[in-house]
This record gives structure tokens, sequence and C-alpha cells, in this order.
């Protein structure tokens, strides 16, 4: 299944306009209406509203009961773009730098190809999904009656690879990409001069203790051979340089395949602060939240995507190690069976790069993958 050459055109500027127009997590009615524009445009039925910005639409046909979901993200990012081109970014400070326009603008292909394909039979829901980057827009779309006002018994999607060939798909099986969680730890204790350092009780050298013992949990804690990774990003403290504050903040990400990993994590990280703050005369606040779930995908799942990418011709690997990015899909994959696919985005800059850009060269793969898979499944 490939798209038609005026098909393509139509999709590479429709996502070069979602380029210029990013909108961030929780505020994308701009790029919602967008997509409602154009499905009304082509006739298809669809919901609006649905967890915030989010947008379902349905396609069926013939009198089969399967039913299947593709889902594709909407939001950006808040980085400021250094690509310079022609479609580069109008909103200072807010860039598609992971490609969810692509991605939206990919649905958007597969939905036209659905429409256009004769001879199959069932649902297809198409999910244009708000706030993946951390603003649980999946699992405010499930609070939002997502799987009981649009069934679906398995659901799809994938993301943009930089670095794997363009076009070329690669399916994994079993863990594709990491839970996140977010960790912040304070410190408390008591502000002073800095010349007089017995008379206070320091946080910052508190959380520099536990900052250096923290890092002990990936490799003397957990399995060698389950990945994970602990990362702090900010510190917080202090405004003179010749004053000891009264505390100390230290802010950062926790990324697992496995949840009983990440959780194993969420503990050793409560009890390593606290002990450092007893040992160091201070006290300690922690403050864990996870925010989204590995994406693992079942073998059936994994290998029906695979059948259906080999069918359709396209390019595909199976031999990618799963990643320690994340992703909110699995929050689907936590209720209903579903795979999640990588399509090469050539020789590009990394995700979440001020230089990144999604190649438009892989959009017509991507809307014709989308759309096999999703036949494929309610072929079943």
């Amino acid at each position: 299944m490939t798209s038609d050459p005026g098909l393509t055109d139509q999709l590479t500027a429709w996502r070069r306009h979602l380029h210029a127009h990013p909108e961030l997590s929780r505020e994308e009615a701009e790029t919602a209406a967008f997509v409602c524009a154009r499905l009304r445009d082509w006739g298809i039925p669809f919901e609006a509203g649905v967890g915030g910005h989010g947008v379902v639409a349905t396609l069926t046909r013939g009198r089969s009961n399967r039913s299947v979901g593709l889902r594709g993200d909407m939001d950006a990012l808040p980085i400021i773009e250094q690509t310079g081109l022609a479609h580069a970014s109008t909103r200072p400070g807010v860039m598609h730098a992971c490609g969810h326009d692509g991605h939206t603008t990919s649905l958007l292909g597969a939905a036209r190809l659905l429409q256009q394909t004769p001879d199959w039979s069932g649902t297809v829901r198409l999910v244009f999904q708000p706030a993946e980057e951390g603003a649980g827009g999946a699992q405010a779309m499930l609070d939002d009656g997502l799987l009981t006002r649009f069934p679906m018994e398995r659901i799809f999607g994938y993301h943009n690879w930089p670095g794997l060939a363009a076009g070329t798909v690669a399916v994994l099986t079993g863990p594709v990409m990491a839970s996140a969680s977010r960790v912040a730890f304070t410190m408390h204790g008591k502000a002073g001069h800095a010349g007089l350092p017995h008379l206070t009780h320091d946080p910052v050298l508190a959380a520099a203790q536990a900052l250096v013992a923290l890092q002990s949990i990936v490799s003397r804690q957990m399995n060698p051979m389950e990945s994970a990774v602990l990362s702090f990003c900010v510190m917080e403290a202090g405004a003179a340089t010749n004053q000891i504050p009264d505390k100390a903040t230290m802010r950062g990400t926790f990324r697992a395949q496995q949840a009983r990993v990440r959780d194993a994590m969420a503990e050793a990280i409560t009890r390593i602060v606290q002990g450092t703050a007893a040992a160091m005369g201070v006290s300690a606040s922690v403050d864990i939240r996870h925010s989204t779930p590995p994406t693992v995908n079942p073998a059936a799942e994994a290998e029906l995507a695979a059948q259906a990418v080999h069918a359709a011709g396209i390019a595909m690997r199976r031999d990618l190690a799963p990643s320690l990015v994340a992703e909110d899909f699995g929050a689907y994959q936590q209720h209903i069976p579903g795979a999640f696919l990588w399509i090469g985005n050539g020789d590009s800059a990394g995700l979440h790069s001020p230089d990144y850009d999604f190649n438009d060269a892989i959009l017509p793969v991507a809307a014709s993958t989308l759309a096999s898979v999703a036949l494929a499944a309610l072929g079943a």
C-alpha cells in the first residue's frame, strides 16, 4: 500500500505547517482543529476534546466486529529551534523537536489510505493524542473513557528514529522503550555564614554526598542484565556566595524497561537519600512520580506488525535493541495489547535536539505502515 504523489505532496505541506505552528502539551488547540478540518474535508467522523485536546476518528466498513486503534501524538517541546529552515517554528521557545508533527501527519495519511482502500471490514480508531511529552496525555484519554467510548481490540503506533535508515521499520519483541519517572529530593539543613560552617548543617554537602551515593544504584544494586538509568539534571541551592543555605534540591529522572526494576529503583533512591541525610545531620524529603510505564510489545502483536510490514514490501529490521527514552504509549498497553514500532528518520539530528527535523521523505512509508498494520489486525 503506497500513497499517490498528490497525497505525498499534501502530507509534506501539512507536516511543515504543523512544524511551523507547534503547541506545547495540553495546549494543542490549533493542532487539533487542523486535524479535525482534514477529517471533515474527507467526511471521516470524529470526536474532539477527548482527554484534553485529543481527537478520535472512526472508519467503519463491512459487517465485521473486529476493531483496531492507530495512535499519533501531537504536542511539541519547550525548545528553541536552530534549524534555520523555511518552515521553522514561528513560536519562540516552542519546537517540534521530537517529530510529533510527522506522527500526526502520517496518521492523517493512514486515514486517507484506509478510506481509499476497498475490501476490508471492521472498525479503525484513529487516536490523535495530546500531551505525550511527560504530561500524561495517554492516561488522560484513557481516563476520559477512550476504550469504552471507542472500543478497540488492539492498538499500534510508531516513533520516528534518527540513525535508522530512512523508511526502514524496526519491530521489537518485548521491551521497546522505558518507563519514565521524575525524582526530586530536598536536603533541609541550618543556614549560616560560610566562614562559620560548624554553626550550620550544610544541605549542599549532604545533597552532593547523596548524588554520589545514588549513582551506585544502577551499577551495584540493579541486575546488570536489566537496563536502567538515573540522571540528576537540576540543582537548586542558595543565592549568596558567602552563606550556607538552609536547603538544597536536586531533580532528575530515572528509567527502566521493567516495572519491577522501576519500583526497586524508587525504593533505593528513597533509602539512600534518607540515610545520607541522617548521616550528615540534616533531614530530607523525597518526591517520586511515575509518569509513564514501560512500552513492551507482546510477541503476538509484534509478529502481526512484522508480517504486515513484510507483506507491504517495506524494509524492516528485527535486531535493534530497546531504548531508555520513554513514551507514554505503554499506558494503552496496560489495558489492551498493542505494538509500538520505530521508523527510520535517516541521518538526522537526534530527538529533542534544537537542530532536529522530521524527514518528510518517510511520510508515505509511515502512513502505509500504519494502514497496513491496521488491516492486518482486522484480518488476524
